[in-house]
């Protein structure tokens, strides 16, 4: 074994702990954040400082350390909440945009809530919120181009659910969320011109290119449902 005479030596403070996803891992792990004191030590017994390091993260299972970035991928747990939330929420725009009276467009929503997680999901639970949501349509908002037709509070919503998700989904997966709109949307038939503005906004909060979601939408429209 060789003996290290000298060398720089980190000294490790704990300045907070937590819960997150270890990119090591590949699973939800807890974590210690660290920031560092250098030394240059001999036979490990640290003398002169050296400047100071991190902060960076540490994962209590595989001891990697990570940039603290590592921080802003939510963990498994909250990562299906925020879709649960992205889903239900896309449904309750479709079915404000449109109306929830007919009965097929609200039974197609009640079953794609309940496939995002929402098992206890109920046709009048769904009417009670989206006429709460539908008393706000027509009052358009400056930041959105489709607000005039969905609402500002809806539109709010809209990019509120669907924002922070984004940049954690692959392309395909932006493209379901949009779709389970369209399927709801076309259950009673074509698009209303509010459904299909309705569903351009979460094309644009899902990060998908204006040309893609009107792709997307027509094909929809043209697959036998």
């Amino acid at each position: 074994m060789k003996l290290r005479i000298c060398g720089i030596r980190t000294l490790w403070d704990t300045v907070g702990d937590g819960e997150f996803f270890c990119p090591g891992c590949g699973g939800d792990r807890n974590y210690r954040r660290l920031t560092g004191r250098r030394r240059f030590a001999v036979l490990g017994v640290p003398l002169l400082r050296r400047g100071t390091t991190g902060p960076v993260v540490e994962c209590a299972a595989c001891h990697q350390h990570f940039d603290c970035e590592a921080l802003d991928h939510p963990t498994t747990t909250r990562f299906s909440a925020m879709l649960r939330d992205a889903v239900h929420t896309v449904a309750l725009g479709v079915l404000a945009a449109g109306g929830s009276t007919s009965r097929t467009v609200l039974e197609t929503a009640v079953e794609t809530v309940r496939g995002a997680g929402f098992d206890d999901c109920t046709p009048e639970q769904l009417a009670t919120v989206v006429e709460v949501l539908s008393a706000d349509i027509g009052h358009g908002s400056a930041f959105d181009p489709a607000a005039e037709a969905c609402g500002a509070a809806l539109a709010i919503e809209l990019h509120e659910a669907l924002e922070p998700l984004a940049p954690h989904l692959a392309p395909a997966g932006r493209e379901s969320i949009l779709l389970q709109g369209a399927r709801i949307a076309l259950a009673d038939g074509a698009y209303s011109p509010a459904e299909r503005e309705v569903l351009t906004t979460v094309g644009g909060a899902l990060r998908l290119r204006a040309e893609d979601t009107a792709r997307l939408l027509d094909a929809a429209a043209r697959t036998p449902s």
